[in-house]
């Protein structure tokens, strides 16, 4: 069965025709208000983006949706987990600081932020899905226990899921530090004639799995969690996956059996707003952001995480390229190409999202665009 997906584009002439407006609109249009019970605890859950990085979703946009919640007698709170690199989002009081820092402030969003694993991870639940790969997922608690959730995704690329829409922000961002572990499950090795020995692996890895030996980077496999971290931030590419048990197809579906896991408790009760802006080649984990691949597209709202990012990565693939970017340079020949983030990370499975979270329940890949 299709599922309705609410589509806004950018054009506005007054007031009424705002982005601010036309969330307020997706809002109702999509439903939200029936999501929201009274008087109960509603996780706003959001990316607040790395010390470095601009590509996050705007706070004011986010106060939209706060206001919204609040029209409806809901209590809401800004919430993502932390992260499992180095950087700004390691713990609690780092990723407050960074929130804060952003704009993610009282005075500007209008809720309060709440790491949902608490300093270090330990606000944990463990949910039960019996699928493939997983027979219990490692949840944030205060997301887990959230009484409905409105999941705000800034839509963009990702070297290893291939696109990072809803289904990430779900499966990565509502995990503790061990979920996000085992989800990526991977090795990471280094192509020794390309590397220059910069260290910059060295320098960000949160296992120090890396070191240099013989001015060279080595990865220690017994140490390496998979992060991926190290791949990210080498300049000269010298860094990717070691495919074999634990390929790209697998942390596909670990990834997606996660965000099953991360709303199975809350049927009904969350909605998905995609902002398809900026749609920038990396995930926001990263401590930059590069130029974005296509124009800015619109903004979706819709009750189906698997519906709102086919329609996302639709759109996405329908839009011109942008010029003097990762998708327009480095990947002139694949400029054209029907999927946009494939032809940018070529190992990428992000199809497989869509596919695999519809064969285990999570939503539907057929959707009806309704623009507003």
């Amino acid at each position: 069965m299709a599922s309705d997906v609410y589509f806004a584009n950018l054009r506005a002439r007054n007031v009424e025709e705002s982005k601010s407006a036309k969330i307020r609109k997706l809002f109702d249009r999509a439903g939200f208000g029936d999501l929201i019970a009274e008087g109960g605890l509603t996780a706003v859950k959001i990316h607040f983006g790395e010390s470095g990085g601009d590509g996050f979703i705007n706070p004011v946009f986010v106060r939209q949706v706060v206001d919204k919640i609040k029209e409806h007698s809901g209590k809401p709170f800004l919430t993502d987990s932390n992260g499992v690199y180095s950087g700004t989002r390691h713990n609690a009081v780092d990723h407050l600081e960074t929130a804060i820092l952003h704009g993610f402030a009282y005075a500007v969003a209008g809720a309060p932020v709440v790491i949902a694993d608490g300093i270090f991870g330990e606000n944990v639940k463990d949910v039960e899905i019996n699928l493939k790969h997983f027979q219990t997922a490692q949840i944030a608690g205060s997301i887990a226990r959230a009484d409905s959730m409105i999941v705000l995704t800034h839509f963009k690329g990702h070297m290893m899921a291939g696109f990072g829409g809803a289904i990430k922000n779900l499966a990565m961002g509502c995990a503790t530090a061990a979920g996000k572990r085992a989800q990526h499950a991977m090795k990471f090795e280094v192509d020794r004639e390309k590397c220059e020995g910069c260290e910059s692996c060295v320098e960000v890895c949160p296992q120090q799995a890396v070191s240099l030996k013989e001015e060279k980077s080595v990865i220690d496999r017994e140490k390496c969690i998979g992060c991926g971290e190290c791949a990210t931030v080498c300049p000269e590419g010298a860094i990717a996956p070691v495919f074999g048990d634990g390929d790209v197809l697998g942390f596909t579906e670990r990834l997606t059996e996660y965000a099953l896991a991360a709303v199975k408790d809350k049927h009904g009760r969350v909605g998905y707003i995609n902002f398809v802006l900026n749609v920038t080649p990396d995930c926001d984990c990263v401590p930059w952001t590069d130029a974005p691949i296509v124009p800015d597209i619109g903004i979706l709202a819709a009750k189906d995480p698997v519906a709102i990012d086919r329609a996302a990565l639709d759109l996405v693939n329908q839009a011109p390229s942008v010029n003097n970017t990762l998708l327009g340079e480095s990947c002139r020949q694949h400029a054209g190409a029907p999927d946009k983030f494939k032809a940018i990370w070529k190992d990428s499975r992000g199809e497989h999202q869509l596919s695999y979270g519809e064969s285990i329940g999570l939503g539907s890949r057929e959707y009806r665009l309704i623009e507003i």
